[in-house]
């Protein structure tokens, strides 16, 4: 079966429309509700309907209205309203599967070797964050007591068995291209992860840091986020500036340069579950982390800290 999607129009809140096994695609920020799974955002038990969310249920990812999400169809299905495509559901759930996964060999990590060192933030938990399909590739953002990396899993064609550990890899999304670095799981398999904040202090408790997490999915992919100056080589100077800047102290700020705050619905869904706000000229890391501490993002390592070396580095 074709895996090319396309989506029937909204059902417009005609729930008769539905099956029961529909799931359905929000077409503001790509969250995928399926009936098997529920959500767990807003307490909805697993086995139920989309048909049967309250009337006042939102996308848990970005508060899109319920009447605009769209079922998903494979293009051998279009003739169908209310028809799913196996494919996608098939998808969807390995996606889910392999962030769960993911989240399941960082709890190891956690309870053997980073619980009692002080990058950890007690306050949280180890949690997968929106996986979903990302072309052929998986994407999500996994959420750690000690880190917080957007991540990316091959398709199930692709062999990345030529890469290392620590080789690093540029990637273009609408609001830019960001650098991530390669790691391997025994558990896991390969994956490529972009390091979003370390250590994890600014963030109180769990709720906090996943609102951050599915802000960051939605900004991703919003092209006014996006840099047109940069090319690879100005990100990795831009890479090590940041980290230089950590040596030396901050500069004082002129007072003749206005600090505008940035505008725009994700912008502002971001900066809400960050609780702050942009200043002059931000670094597009700021745009993408919802302007949660620029410096927190800046301190960590460019090879990531989910690497057993890094780790058993934090353990000493």
């Amino acid at each position: 079966m074709s895996l090319a999607h396309r989506f029937e129009g909204s059902f417009a809140g005609d729930d008769s429309r539905l099956t029961d096994d529909a799931v359905l695609e929000c077409k503001i920020c790509w969250y995928t509700y399926d009936p098997v799974l529920g959500d767990d955002v807003r307490q909805i038990e697993p086995g139920t309907p989309f048909s049967r969310l309250p009337s006042d249920w939102c996308c848990p990812q970005c508060d899109g209205a319920r009447d605009q999400f769209m079922v998903v169809l494979s293009e051998e299905d279009a003739p169908s309203n209310t028809a799913v495509s196996a494919g996608a559901d098939t998808v969807a759930r390995q996606a889910t599967a392999r962030g769960q996964a993911l989240a399941a060999a960082f709890r190891e990590v956690y309870l053997n070797k980073m619980r009692d060192t002080p990058m950890s933030n007690a306050s949280l938990s180890v949690e997968a964050v929106g996986f979903r399909p990302f072309g052929q590739r998986v994407l999500g953002v996994l959420v750690a007591p000690w880190c917080m990396n957007l991540i990316v899993m091959p398709a199930p064609d692709e062999d990345w068995r030529t890469m290392h550990i620590g080789d690093k890899r540029i990637l273009s999304f609408p609001s830019g291209d960001y650098e991530f670095v390669f790691n391997d799981r025994s558990t896991t398999g390969p994956y490529l992860a972009c390091s979003l904040f370390s250590p994890m202090t600014e963030f109180p408790n769990q709720l906090h840091a996943t609102d951050v997490a599915r802000a960051i999915l939605i900004s991703l992919f919003d092209a006014a986020h996006r840099d047109e100056v940069y090319d690879v080589d100005d990100i990795r100077a831009h890479r090590e500036l940041e980290l230089s800047a950590m040596t030396t102290p901050d500069p004082v700020e002129p007072t003749s340069v206005a600090e505008p705050v940035l505008e725009g619905a994700a912008i502002e869904d971001a900066s809400r579950a960050a609780n702050a706000k942009w200043t002059v000229t931000p670094s597009r890391r700021a745009l993408f982390t919802g302007g949660m501490s620029d410096r927190s993002a800046m301190s960590a390592t460019p090879s990531g800290l989910d690497s057993p070396s890094a780790v058993d580095a934090a353990k000493d």
